[in-house]
């Protein structure tokens, strides 16, 4: 049975922790992860920890080290069939609603043609920003899918909308859109 391929994007949100559970549910379902993190993720948690649980090279950098000749922004986009970004933070959901491509997770979900899910996740107060509803609202108008946020206790410590959806949600979520 050959195992479908998804990258799962991770951004700089403190959610990022919840990554490491998702990479483990999604091999258990059969799932090859390969995990794309951006530069502000590295700050948070370390690239080696996604490399055990997938069992693949995590990429960082637009430009990273190869042992052979390869855009490996074009060649991880054309062999996934879904990318993930969870957690995605205000920041990276900008970025590809205006098409900048300045971090290798931009530019692989610009050079895709899968299918993309964004799990949200910030402050409640940065969740319903006008600008970031609207950067939201455009990505949905040209097809990616969003699932969560959902309310509970945010980092600040206050309680409200902008926590990652469930690890459970995100990976029947994933499954389904792999189909």
């Amino acid at each position: 049975m050959k195992h479908k391929e998804i990258i799962l994007g991770v951004s700089a949100s403190i959610a990022i922790y919840k990554s490491c559970d998702i990479i483990r549910r999604l091999r258990q379902e059969g799932f090859n992860v390969t995990v794309v993190m951006t530069p502000e993720a590295e700050e948070l948690i370390s690239k080696q920890i996604f490399q055990g649980l997938s069992g693949n090279k995590v990429y960082t950098r637009i430009f990273g080290s190869s042992d052979y000749y390869q855009i490996e922004h074009v060649s991880l986009a054309q062999r996934s069939e879904l990318i993930l970004i969870a957690p995605a933070t205000a920041n990276i959901i900008a970025k590809l609603a205006t098409g900048i491509c300045d971090d290798l997770l931009s530019c692989i979900v610009v050079a895709s043609k899968a299918k993309i899910l964004i799990a949200p996740a910030m402050n409640e107060n940065m969740y319903h920003n006008r600008i970031v509803q609207e950067n939201i609202r455009k990505l949905k108008k040209l097809g990616f899918v969003f699932i969560g946020p959902i309310e509970g206790r945010l980092a600040c410590g206050d309680s409200g909308m902008g926590c990652l959806a469930r690890v459970e949600d995100i990976v029947r979520a994933t499954k389904r859109y792999v189909q």
